[in-house]
């Protein structure tokens, strides 16, 4: 579904991202370990299209990302660890608009939106301003715009910070859900005690160099992926 091939990105004298090479598969959901600054973000915005990148090639279901952006953009949704959504629109026009760009038609859109919205109980804020939105409801709105056309790829930065518990429970299911169809998920997260439950496999980057990768019992053993972290981490 994304594969990465030797990817490189540099910010001047810095290298973000060095040499790194990912295949995420159908019905896979993929962890991306590493700490602040370790090239997480910048793999993922170059991912899905946001941010150039100096070598390598990605493609995202057979298409060349360098070639055809659209085509790949179509078929893929990305959340940032920030949900930036216009603060002027109100729920239901910025879902609306999502789904106006990936011409997503009237009664397909209604009907996820129903389901969606229904889900994290965000139905009744729908005719709020999102600048009346906390970041938890932010987030929610971000997820169920991400989900609305059906993607085939998801690209996720951090998605659980600001959910509530029940929230957090629902994103899990609709990821498992999305990969059970064919679909794929790509996701940073801090919390390691959720991708070793949740993942299928789990790679680990550290100062932009891919360090492990693999399933999670490849990459953990018989240690938590906690330890395995840490130990990879305290290593030079």
């Amino acid at each position: 579904m994304l594969k990465i091939e030797h990817l490189t990105k540099t910010f001047g004298d810095k290298v973000a991202v060095d040499d790194l090479s990912l295949h995420i598969a159908p019905g896979e959901i993929y962890g991306f370990i590493g700490h602040n600054g370790a090239g997480k973000s910048t793999t993922l915005k170059s991912a899905v299209g946001i941010q150039q990148f100096d070598k390598g090639e990605i493609t995202i279901g057979g298409i060349s990302l360098k070639n055809d952006p659209l085509g790949c953009k179509r078929i893929i949704a990305y959340i940032p660890d920030n949900p930036d959504i216009y603060d002027y629109m109100t729920g239901i026009q910025y879902l609306n608009f999502i789904a106006d760009i990936f011409k997503v038609d009237e009664t397909t859109r209604s009907e996820r939106i129903r389901d969606y919205a229904d889900r994290f109980q965000l139905t009744q804020d729908l005719a709020q301003p999102v600048a009346a939105y906390s970041h938890g409801m932010k987030q929610k709105l971000a997820i169920i715009s991400a989900w609305i056309h059906a993607p085939k790829l998801i690209l996720m930065d951090e998605p659980f910070v600001g959910l509530d518990p029940v929230a957090s429970h629902l994103l899990k299911g609709m990821m498992r859900e999305l990969c059970d169809q064919g679909g794929a998920i790509f996701f940073s997260t801090h919390v390691l005690e959720v991708a070793e439950k949740l993942c299928d496999k789990v790679a680990i980057i550290k100062q932009g160099r891919l360090i492990r990768s693999g399933t999670m019992e490849e990459v953990k053993g018989d240690d938590s992926l906690e330890e395995v972290f840490l130990e990879l981490e305290a290593e030079k």
